[in-house]
């Protein structure tokens, strides 16, 4: 049974709606052709109207709202012209500050998660590794400890918002120990900057050029001999792969509602599209096998839509949703890289001009089979859940 939406809810995605038209969607193409959007001014602008903080404590300048009203947002944000910003915003609300809000400390949170909710700080994640994607638990950045700090050494790479964040939620290693690599990782607040300068040891080796979500700047980090505090740690030393589990549940039911709501929008503007545009005296539209086609995908998302909201359901009232989100994410992925495929097909030549829509929807929804954990990856979890692992019959 999907969650029942409030007037609140409503009211929200009203409001983030109008935002978007009004303050994104007007720069969208010129962020796109200069690969990379101002982060600080739009992320201030984000925090003053309260949307980078909807699920975070009120303590801290957020709304204490549940997950249900940060997934109306996210369904808000989908209405971006692009890929690349709405995602870079969902990595300062979904993936890099979730285990901050629910394990930092209050003088953490201070530090790094209010200035984030307001704006004023803007975040990233730094998981991946050129050596380690999908596979979290092969990461090579590690942090010894000398006297009251860490001292940081290794990279992180694919890190959207690496060129401009001011602060990174680093997973490292923080033991030798490498017989169990899901306990010898903590995660750590790493500042990227200090006083409006590059932080001593922290070096953006590149900003990475991609085939799409081309207004998002995507880094390459180098981290050498860099001293943190160590009361920079979120929650328990050891416990980072964990808590990084546990982040990523937020930012697989992101990709979900992101997805599902970019092929709604990809639907209906292939509908307006083969309305209008004639071939041989008709619309194309009037093609049977043009309307079932787009009937057959807008059922798909419907269905999509349905398994999403469950695993929000669950996740909202405390429940592992673990299953249903690893679901969710790899047939949101899966299915945007159908309809963006075959509703192309009907835009004809114009389905290959950059100039369009789809043909920008088509270049950044790859991503999603890759990002927060591959097609495969997804599959290795749901399998495990299934309990139908090699090695368990």
């Amino acid at each position: 049974m999907v969650m029942e939406l409030t007037t609140e809810h409503e009211e929200l995605k009203r409001s983030a709606l109008r935002f978007v038209e009004e303050e994104i969607n007007p720069h969208v193409d010129e962020w796109e052709e200069n690969e990379i959007f101002p982060a600080h001014e739009l992320f201030k602008k984000l925090g003053d109207q309260g949307f980078l903080g909807v699920t975070k404590p009120e303590k801290y300048g957020g709304a204490g709202l549940d997950y249900s009203y940060g997934a109306v947002l996210n369904e808000a944000m989908a209405h971006i012209k692009c890929g690349g910003v709405p995602m870079a915003i969902g990595v300062q609300t979904d993936m890099s500050t979730p285990a901050l809000a629910r394990f930092g400390s209050e003088s953490l949170c201070n530090e790094f998660l209010k200035p984030s909710i307001a704006g004023d700080y803007v975040s990233c994640l730094g998981v991946s590794e050129p050596s380690a994607g999908s596979d979290v638990a092969a990461i090579k950045t590690f942090a010894v400890k000398d006297g009251d700090d860490y001292i940081i050494n290794g990279s992180k790479m694919w890190i959207t918002n690496g060129t401009q964040a001011d602060w990174m939620c680093m997973l490292a290693n923080t033991e030798s120990d490498q017989k169990n690599k899901h306990l010898n990782k903590s995660l750590i607040c790493v500042p990227l900057k200090e006083n409006g300068k590059r932080t001593k040891g922290v070096t953006i080796n590149r900003k990475l050029k991609k085939m799409g979500m081309h207004s998002s700047d995507t880094a390459e980090i180098f981290f050498e001999d860099v001293r943190v505090p160590q009361k920079n740690l979120v929650g328990e030393e050891g416990k980072g792969f964990i808590y990084q589990m546990m982040q990523f549940q937020e930012e697989r039911l992101y990709a979900a509602i992101a997805n599902y709501a970019s092929c709604e929008l990809a639907i209906n503007q292939t509908i307006d599209y083969t309305r209008q545009r004639k071939t041989f005296g008709k619309p194309i539209l009037d093609n049977q096998v043009v309307h079932f086609k787009l009937s057959e995908l807008m059922t798909e998302v419907e269905a999509l839509k349905a398994l999403t909201w469950k695993g929000i359901e669950i996740h909202v009232n405390g429940g592992d949703c673990t299953k249903l989100a690893s679901m969710s994410k790899l047939k949101s992925t899966r299915l945007s890289r159908k309809v963006n495929d075959e509703c192309l097909q009907f835009w004809g030549g114009m389905g290959y001009m950059d100039e369009t829509p789809i043909s920008r929807a088509y270049r950044d929804g790859r991503l999603g089979s890759i990002g927060g954990g591959s097609d495969e990856v997804m599959l290795g979890i749901i399998s495990k859940y299934l309990d139908i692992l090699p090695g368990k019959n």
